[in-house]
């Protein structure tokens, strides 16, 4: 045998194992995404609701992104080949379900434009930058 040839089995991958948080994104997405179907489809757009809206929205958002954020983790892996942990995709999903949730709040005043879009999601992506370099400082020692 030859031992120069690599052999691509993911049952070999000593990264974490990232099958709990799929199946929990695929949980929170049917939750979400049902209950906004309920909602927008029975109620009236009164305060409960309308507080209900968002919660779902979140939940449902960061459901769907979840497995999208997983694939451009592991697609873009750092060089020593280590991926990251469930807890940190499932951090980098909320960020984006915490935007949308918020460009949701501010469409409803009318208040949301492309800059302000564009800040909030670089002040997001700025959080998570510094969180990641924290992270990745904590490994080395």
């Amino acid at each position: 045998m030859n031992d120069d040839i690599e052999i691509l089995d993911p049952e070999l991958d000593d990264g974490p194992d990232h099958r709990g948080v799929i199946a929990a994104a695929l949980i929170m997405a049917a939750v979400g995404w049902i209950g906004l179907w309920i909602l927008v489809a029975s109620t009236l757009p009164t305060s409960l609701p309308r507080w209900t809206f968002f919660v779902l929205l979140y939940v449902a958002t960061t459901g769907t992104v979840l497995p999208f954020v997983r694939f451009l983790n592991m697609r873009f892996v750092r060089d020593d080949g280590v991926s990251p942990a469930g807890g940190v995709l499932l951090r980098q999903s909320i960020w984006i379900g915490l935007f949308v949730v918020a460009c949701a709040w501010l469409q409803m005043p009318r208040v949301l434009n492309p800059v302000i879009a564009f800040f909030l999601a670089f002040s997001l992506v700025l959080i998570e930058f510094f969180l990641r370099i924290r992270e990745r400082s904590g490994d080395s020692e």
